[in-house]
């Protein structure tokens, strides 16, 4: 029974980290060109290549 009074906190304090590391993407810009990665291996690029 000590163990759950251990691992309760610690699941929350993860599930907290979690949840800021998204809001931290979100804010940072991460996923706002969701597109532009999966067109850009569609694109072929004019270059000379030996």
């Amino acid at each position: 029974m000590t163990i759950l009074g251990m691992l309760i906190p610690l699941a929350l304090l993860m599930g907290m980290l979690g949840l800021a590391a998204f809001f931290w993407a979100m804010n940072s810009g991460q996923f706002e060109d969701l597109d532009g990665a999966a067109n850009r291996i569609l694109i072929e690029e004019d270059e000379n290549r030996p």
